[in-house]
């Protein structure tokens, strides 16, 4: 287990959900260099609604299958994209970020939200990255479930 992983699970020791949503992009921000922007996204109404975030105002609604986050709710599977202006259909909430990585948070085959980062360079997400945030998202899950 790792750093990051040890960080997450003490984090979510606290009780309270926000609290600890807000610390996890917290730490997810000092963890990754070169980024611009790191939070969640949550499933809600059949669609995807912000969370807590670290960095510039973002886009609040991302409608299901559209854009790296919706792409992701969809397959729910983790989705590396190196060049976003190469993704169809991406949604620009920050014409800064080039690179993006989404992380689905999956609990019984149910889709919870999704961990967002969002990187200034062109291919910055490495699948060491990938690795370290699906170690993660089980953790972060198995919170949201405890407080719901």
């Amino acid at each position: 287990m790792n750093i990051l992983t040890n960080q997450i699970q003490l984090l979510c020791e606290e009780p309270d959900l926000l609290a600890t949503l807000c610390n996890i992009t917290a730490a997810l921000n000092e963890h990754f260099d070169n980024i611009n922007w790191v939070g969640f996204y949550f499933w809600k109404n059949n669609e995807l609604v912000l969370g807590p975030f670290q960095g510039k105002v973002a886009c609040t609604h991302i409608p299901y299958g559209k854009g790296v986050c919706g792409y992701c709710a969809l397959t729910k599977e983790t989705i590396i994209v190196d060049n976003v202006h190469d993704f169809k259909g991406h949604i620009a909430c920050d014409s800064s970020s080039l690179s993006e990585i989404v992380v689905p948070l999956i609990y019984n085959n149910q889709l919870l939200g999704v961990i967002d980062i969002d990187a200034p360079i062109l291919n910055r997400f490495t699948l060491e990255d990938k690795k370290q945030l699906e170690e993660i998202a089980p953790i972060i899950t198995k919170k949201i479930i405890t407080c719901l």
